[in-house]
């Protein structure tokens, strides 16, 4: 027999590296191949012009192209992806195959909204693709399937906090997402979030800043009692639930968007990229057969994303949940005076529990008393106008007192619904009138892009409240063949806050525009006004909404003497309602100017508005005013349409 030579072992190891850089080479050689063929199928079924893909990487077309409205570079791989959907198809796709990794983790597992589209549009062999680990990562966002295990999510809701106007950040109400669980519980849901990260508590400063996109504007999840409570119960801001009919694939495909988007920021702009705007891309993410930011105008209105949403048909009803503050107005409507009274000095410990129950009133009546003070008590601890010990203290005997009367029969407490949010006129105006000015007719076409005045329908809005933003009027005069501008608002709010015995509320304005004044050579010029005031305002059944209030004014203008005029004064008016469709607005002002040029401002005028329909009213208006020694009437009526 012959024997075999032994083989040296460094033969056998090159032999075998050899094999394996061929079997290598030959598996590169194959991956590469693969990966060429699913970009060739994606360039040639245009997969970057696919909605679906400009809706993940929120790419919208303008004056200069398309390009994206995120803007930290951290959300794309390509270098041009910004505004370049194929280059960052392309650079996704090839970070598949590479396993890259962004930001600590490998692309896939980091967008996988855009991970998942894709392996499912191209019907991508993932036998043929190095596998992502997605673990729980030592950071703090998890991975996505830990995060879906965690959450079990099972429905989306709406949720409208109405207006805050005494909020720069939430004058037009706000928007936010809800992800409930499968328990159904308020306390345990998650609300959604995007806004501007800033500490800024100046108001005029923020909304400039907010205006040109000076803050980032990011997405956060946070549990949904906290922001019940912060609505409800500290902002008093009513708020209205509108559920949608997402599937839970659907409410899948929200929260892998969702997950993308975590610490990426987009410059917050307060007119259109704004806490509403954004949002809908997270449901268009979730259902690509709704087209819902392509709907916004130049100006994106929380109440206007809420009514397009309602008009998609994606809605399952509403629930409204009433403000901590409209609770007690509401239980306080049910009582006397003289028992509100007694309900506020219990809450407020100037009067002792046990002194309800020795008063010669009925059952009903004291469980009223006691009821309301509770809730009141609530919501000065809320507020923290009271400490923690004296509210624990006040509480105990209160309820203590309470409990001796036995139950009550809550439909009674049950705040009336008021009209939705969603039912309300549209946010832009645009008017046609005719009328006269010191004795020469006109014609007058006006245009208001944004949002709602006193005398509107208040239907689905809060009474008191105005906010006009660039509301212009042209005018022309048949008599001299003129067209000029008669005014243009460039800011006008008015926040009228009744008093009452539980809350004390400061009432203000602020008024700022060109407007035609009469001037020294009896003819009208054009000046430049700014016109802040502050004071109170009252309601009752009699009067209505009445308000007093001081403040300063300046106007500037080539026409004053010193080119400026510096004044105070006073104003004071009544707002009511006569009927359904009949609203009045009787006002006066009076201004003194000391400073520049000296002169004094007065002004009257019933201002009407007769609503035709939610959409249409006709507007009805005589006033009369004296400058100088100029005295001018004015009298107009036009018709006006919401849009």
């Amino acid at each position: 027999m012959r024997h075999l030579q032994r083989v040296p072992i460094s033969i056998l190891l090159s032999c075998s590296l050899v094999l394996w850089a061929a079997v290598g080479e030959r598996l590169c050689a194959e991956e590469s191949s693969y990966l060429e063929s699913v970009l060739r199928e994606a360039h040639q079924i245009a997969l970057h012009q696919d909605r679906y893909w400009h809706i993940l990487l929120h790419y919208k077309k303008g004056l200069f192209g398309t390009r994206s409205l995120i803007d930290d570079p951290r959300f794309f791989l390509a270098k041009d992806g910004k505004y370049n959907p194929e280059a960052e198809l392309d650079a996704f796709i090839r970070a598949i195959f590479s396993n890259e990794i962004k930001d600590g983790k490998p692309a896939a597992c980091k967008f996988v909204a855009r991970y998942e589209w894709i392996k499912e549009r191209l019907r991508l062999d993932m036998s043929r693709i190095p596998g992502p680990e997605c673990k729980n990562f030592n950071e703090p966002i998890k991975s996505f399937d830990s995060l879906l295990d965690e959450m079990q999510p099972e429905s989306v809701t709406l949720v409208f906090p109405d207006a805050h106007i005494n909020s720069p950040a939430s004058m037009f109400g706000h928007t936010l997402l809800v992800i409930e669980t499968a328990s159904k519980s308020k306390l345990l849901a998650h609300a959604v979030n995007y806004a501007a990260a800033t500490q800024e508590t100046f108001g005029p400063l923020y909304a400039v800043k907010g205006l040109f996109g000076f803050y980032k504007g990011y997405f956060s999840m946070l549990p949904y009692y906290g922001k019940l409570q912060e609505y409800g119960d500290i902002d008093r801001r009513d708020i209205w639930e509108y559920p949608l009919n997402l599937t839970k694939d659907e409410t899948k495909r929200l929260l892998m968007h969702l997950y993308e988007l975590d610490n990426i920021y987009s410059y917050y702009y307060f007119f259109d990229e704004n806490c509403s705007y954004d949002l809908l891309f997270l449901l268009e993410a979730a259902r690509p057969s709704l087209n819902l930011t392509d709907e916004q105008h130049m100006w994106v209105i929380p109440l206007d994303t809420v009514k397009d949403v309602v008009k998609e048909g994606i809605t399952l009803g509403t629930e409204y949940r009433p403000s901590q503050t409209t609770k007690i107005q509401h239980l306080a409507s049910l009582m006397s005076e003289e028992q509100q009274v007694k309900a506020l000095e219990l809450a407020k410990g100037e009067l002792e529990p046990d002194r309800i129950l020795e008063q010669g009133i009925s059952r009903d009546e004291k469980i009223r008393i006691y009821d309301l003070s509770i809730e009141y008590l609530q919501y000065l601890h809320t507020r923290k106008q009271v400490t923690t010990d004296a509210y624990v203290e006040r509480f105990l005997k209160i309820l203590r007192a309470r409990s001796t009367l036995g139950g009550q029969d809550k439909e009674e407490y049950a705040v009336p619904v008021p009209p939705r949010p969603d039912q309300g006129h549209g946010s832009s105006r645009i008017g046609f009138a005719a009328g006269s000015k010191a004795g020469s007719p006109f014609q007058e076409i006006s245009y208001r892009p944004v949002y709602h005045s006193l005398l509107d329908n208040g239907k689905g809005y809060r009474e008191g409240a105005q906010i006009i933003f660039a509301d212009t009027a042209l005018r022309y005069y048949s008599q001299d063949n003129k067209l000029k501008l008669e005014s243009l608002d460039f800011i006008n709010i008015v926040s009228l806050a009744p008093r009452d015995l539980f809350f004390k509320p400061i009432s203000w304005m602020v008024d700022t525009g060109l407007t035609q004044r009469i001037m020294n050579d009896g003819k009208d010029h054009m000046i430049a006004q700014l016109n802040p005031a502050g004071g109170f305002s009252w309601k009752n059944s009699f009067l209505g909404l009445y308000y007093f209030m001081i403040g300063s004014s300046l106007n500037v203008g080539g026409a004053l003497t010193n080119d400026y005029a510096l004044g105070a004064g006073a104003s004071a008016g009544l707002i009511r309602s006569i009927t359904d469709f009949w609203k009045i607005h009787l006002y006066a002002k009076d201004i003194y100017y000391g400073v520049g040029d000296e002169y004094n401002y007065f002004e009257a005028g019933l201002m009407q508005n007769l609503i035709l329909s939610t959409n249409s009213s006709i507007s009805l208006g005589v006033t009369r005013s004296k400058t100088l020694s100029f005295y001018q009437t004015e009298v107009k009526c036009g018709v006006n349409f919401y849009f």
